[in-house]
């Protein structure tokens, strides 16, 4: 055989040999690349983690307190509504607080903070955080604001109120009958229109059942402040007022009746075993409905800016725990108004109405409308006094 004869019969064995090879190695890839078949699953079994919906992230929602959440009045209700959230949506929602803020450029930093942290919606539950959270609000346009008792409001900020002047009014049908020297007392916070509402409602609900009852007025300029509020509450006694209302947020005045053997009222939340001897009823407000409303306004995509303002009709004030010396007749009275307010029959401000130096403020016939109650400036006839110089 010749060299070259030798040489391509040399070459073509090493040709089969590389292809043989390359077969191999391309069976090998294929049979790597085949995944075995899965077993069948049964039908207890889960479905797959990756064609499982992700879970939705909870709502983050906060609350800006003026005071502590134990003080058994105004915060304290809050709080109640918070937790009332709580229950209503369980691990859909994260409620948290921030207690004992107050009405200042402290305001203002905390409602920036609680934005920052990723809250959707922050609720500010007093009356001097609306400057405060007005300026925060354009801030943050994606989050949701909500400012009870105020007024101001914007894209993404709301006011939230309460017609705490029909439980006043109710207070005040107790506080007429139960009266012996026929002067009541009330201590206030600041002369706003919420509050002269209220002091003239309680005057015009005891005046429905004694004609004769006169009310006076010392002012706290403060919403919580307990030993404050219980000062004007003796104030109030030695001046000879035997039953007391408030528009404070601690239990100091119903305290303070009890020591001196007199009557006094629970306010926003039930006060009846602070001091049991002194209570006669509780206005409470419940603001648990109109927060679980709010919350679900902005999972579901429909909140916008507005003014809501709850009332007796609406399950969200009310006159609770009247005390068993109250006379029966006087309990049918209560029942009887309370059930006309829940109709939308009764309104508290209805003509003719003169303050108290007898100028009329309202028309013979005619039921206040918001507007009107928003604006009130004046005591009703029949209570002392002047109202605080505003210079």
């Amino acid at each position: 055989m010749s060299y070259l004869s030798k040489r391509a019969l040399l070459r073509l064995a090493a040709l089969s040999t590389v292809g043989a090879a390359a077969a191999l190695v391309g069976c090998s890839k294929k049979e790597e690349a085949a995944p075995a078949a899965a077993a069948p699953a049964s039908a207890a079994e889960p479905m797959a983690a990756a064609s499982a919906p992700a879970k939705a992230e909870p709502l983050k929602a906060a609350w800006v307190y003026l005071g502590p959440v134990g003080d058994a009045g105004w915060t304290f209700a809050h709080d109640q509504g918070r937790k009332a959230v709580e229950k209503e949506f369980g691990d859909k929602v994260v409620a948290t607080f921030v207690e004992k803020v107050p009405e200042s450029a402290d305001a203002e930093r905390v409602i920036r903070d609680l934005a920052t942290q990723g809250n959707k919606i922050i609720f500010a539950t007093s009356f001097g955080y609306m400057e405060p959270m007005v300026k925060v609000a354009a801030e943050f346009p994606d989050v949701k604001f909500e400012h009870a008792t105020g007024y101001k409001m914007s894209a993404n900020m709301r006011v939230y109120d309460a017609k705490f002047y029909e439980d006043a009014y109710l207070a005040g049908i107790i506080a007429g009958k139960m009266s012996k020297t026929g002067t009541l007392g009330f201590v206030g916070s600041f002369p706003i229109p919420e509050v002269l509402r209220n002091i003239n409602a309680f005057t015009l609900g005891a005046q429905s059942v004694n004609p004769k009852i006169k009310t006076k007025v010392v002012w706290v300029s403060s919403w919580f402040d307990p030993p404050k509020e219980g000062d004007a509450a003796q104030s109030l006694i030695n001046g000879g007022a035997d039953v007391l209302l408030q528009n404070t947020d601690s239990s100091a005045v119903v305290q303070t009746a009890e020591k001196t053997g007199k009557f006094a009222f629970g306010w926003d939340a039930d006060m009846s075993t602070t001091a049991p001897k002194a209570h006669l009823g509780s206005a409470v407000v419940h603001w648990g409905g109109y927060y679980i409303k709010s919350i679900k306004d902005v999972m579901d995509g429909t909140w916008k800016s507005e003014r809501t303002v709850w009332g007796v009709k609406e399950g969200q004030n009310d006159l609770e725990k009247i005390a068993d010396v109250v006379p029966a007749e006087t309990k049918a009275k209560i029942d009887e108004v309370k059930a006309a307010m829940k109709a939308g029959t009764f309104e508290v401000f209805t003509g003719p109405l003169a303050d108290n130096t007898g100028k009329e403020v309202l028309a013979k016939g005619t039921a206040a409308d918001q507007a009107w109650k928003d604006k009130v400036d004046f005591f009703v006839k029949g209570v002392e006094g002047k109202l605080p110089s505003s210079k």
